[in-house]
């Protein structure tokens, strides 16, 4: 096991193990806790009781948060056609148009946060998956990510503002982030109730027993804080 430093060891000293904390006790002991001297993410953990290696208990789905991330999202978008101006009005910060790009990248340039593109540029596209897949960065139909020009300002526009892909890993958990250590509480409990919210609408038909059977909550190499699963199952935004 990696030994964790003192600012760490003190910081868990202030969170009891046994406890599940409500959802508000829960994120200003994240806030209270966090000892970077940057401003951290805070990211919520869920550990499920689906099955991973089954195809019909699969979790895969995107989520707009109302306070957004509170970072600047650089958006790439694989365009040609009406697909350049529409991103143009969405406001992308790359449009790669060429072969030119698809070579940039192939290099090994991926100075951007979210990659989206209109289906008749997946020929080209899909020559990058080795280099974009590993990152997380590939786009895809499952994560609103290949959509028709029409719909690039709005996918855009989401993208920038906090649209938050989750998907479940191999040891069926998820892990998402839902803001910053410096939002106030309410906000941060905002985005986590519509998190929430979307995660349980996105249950397989297939589950069997408990759907969630863990929640934490944790900021970027802070202590994680458990939370009360019935009361994070039942978070509503306003609250």
């Amino acid at each position: 096991m990696p030994k964790h430093g003192k600012k760490y060891e003190v910081a868990r000293q202030k969170i009891d193990p046994s406890k599940n904390y409500s959802p508000q006790e829960a994120l200003s002991l994240v806030k209270e806790t966090s000892f970077t001297n940057f401003d951290a993410t805070v990211e919520v953990h869920l550990r499920t009781g689906l099955d991973p290696r089954q195809a019909d208990q699969q979790v895969r789905d995107v989520v707009v948060l109302p306070h957004g991330l509170g970072k600047t999202v650089r958006v790439l978008v694989f365009a040609q056609g009406e697909g350049v101006q529409k991103a143009e009005e969405g406001g992308a910060d790359y449009i790669a148009d060429s072969d030119e790009w698809i070579t940039k990248i192939q290099n090994g340039w991926t100075d951007f946060d979210v990659a989206i593109a209109t289906p008749d540029m997946m020929g080209k596209v899909g020559r990058l998956g080795r280099i974009l897949g590993p990152r997380g960065l590939m786009p895809n139909p499952k994560a609103g990510t290949v959509v028709p020009a029409e719909d690039l300002p709005r996918v855009i526009r989401e993208a920038k503002a906090g649209r938050v892909e989750f998907r479940l890993d191999k040891t069926a958990n998820l892990h998402v982030p839902i803001g910053k250590v410096s939002f106030d509480t309410q906000k941060l409990y905002e985005n986590m109730a519509t998190l929430m919210d979307a995660i349980k609408k996105a249950k397989p038909a297939a589950a069997k027993g408990a759907y969630i059977r863990r929640v934490t909550v944790a900021s970027t190499m802070g202590p994680g804080v458990r939370v009360d699963v019935n009361l994070a199952q039942n978070m509503e935004v306003g609250d």
